[in-house]
């Protein structure tokens, strides 16, 4: 199993000097990666409920800084050395396609190969609107069409590509990514098409739970693996090809009494058992995020999960 934790590029805590010392506390205690999620503005008025909540708000300060995750990786990518730099998730069709592919391509380039490329087709209607990006009802097809365009441009010396949204024809393309044929697609999200396009199209499929309407308890969690095995298959590639990470808070709270402790928290042991009910339906990758009012708090999270937890599920 592998580890990785999310970084708050949004909220209070989001500085220079905040990020640079966790995902430095996170390498130096053996997280196999560091993430960043992705909005470009936040609209002030926004229909749709955010699908990650209990209460269907978003989950941060909409005045509070918000910092675009390619180039917070890049500049995590020269304060680390060996920790990989993963994106939960970039959302495709908010970026010119070769603009994008090329911030994508240069980073990896940069940081030796350390990108792993999560994705998401978006879910806030009022910030496609305001980006002037693709039209909403057609994001699936965008994200799907974008990542072919990505693969000719990080692959081919000499790149076409014709689609209905993007093409590519008559430039050159460089530098290619370390990593061939490109950084590894990593697709977000829980529902039927996100697994849909990681059967097609990823290396492996990231969806967020036990967050809000999202629920993804292992039963449940087992049930959408086999789903995305079978649509794997039937797609011509092989299941055992897409990997599986599970990705959700994580909280100590010693001495919860177990009929009301929420999975993955608790006691050190408890979230230990929590984890090996995950790696037996099939999770190989946990990604977490530690919730917290201030950095201390998240550094001893992550110190803590490595010393006490870590240990107990190797």
């Amino acid at each position: 199993m592998q580890f990785g934790c999310t970084l708050p590029n949004r909220g209070e805590l989001t500085s220079a000097a905040n990020l640079k010392v966790m995902a430095q506390t996170a390498a130096k205690n053996g997280f196999d990666s560091v993430w960043v999620s992705d909005h470009i503005v936040i609209p002030t008025d926004i229909a749709p409920l955010y699908p990650y909540s209990d209460s269907g708000e978003l989950p941060f300060n909409p005045d509070s800084p918000y910092c675009e995750p390619l180039t917070t990786l890049a500049f995590l990518s020269g304060v680390t050395g060996s920790v990989r730099l993963g994106t939960h998730v970039l959302v495709l069709p908010y970026r010119n396609p070769v603009l994008a592919a090329k911030m994508i391509s240069t980073l990896d380039f940069l940081s030796g190969g350390r990108v792993i490329l999560g994705i998401g087709a978006g879910w806030m209607e009022e910030e496609f609107e305001a980006l002037d990006s693709p039209p909403f009802p057609h994001r699936g097809r965008v994200t799907d069409e974008y990542l072919e365009l990505y693969r000719e441009l990080w692959t081919n010396p000499n790149p076409e590509f014709k689609g209905e949204f993007a093409h590519a024809s008559g430039y050159k393309f460089s530098p290619k990514p370390v990593q061939q044929p490109g950084p590894p697609i990593w697709v977000g999200g829980h529902s039927g098409p996100a697994i849909r396009r990681a059967a097609r199209l990823g290396d492996a499929w990231l969806p967020i739970g036990l967050r809000g309407t999202a629920g993804l308890e292992p039963d449940e969690l087992k049930n959408k693996i086999q789903l995305l095995a079978s649509l794997t298959e039937k797609a011509g590639r092989d299941p055992a090809s897409i990997k599986t990470c599970f990705s959700t808070d994580l909280g100590f709270d010693y001495g919860v009494d177990s009929s009301e402790r929420r999975t993955l928290s608790g006691s050190p042991e408890q979230i230990a058992q929590d984890i090996r009910r995950y790696a037996e339906v099939g999770v190989e990758y946990f990604l977490f995020s530690y919730r917290s009012g201030s950095v201390t708090e998240v550094l001893e999270s992550m110190e803590q999960f490595a010393t006490e937890v870590r240990p107990l599920v190797a």
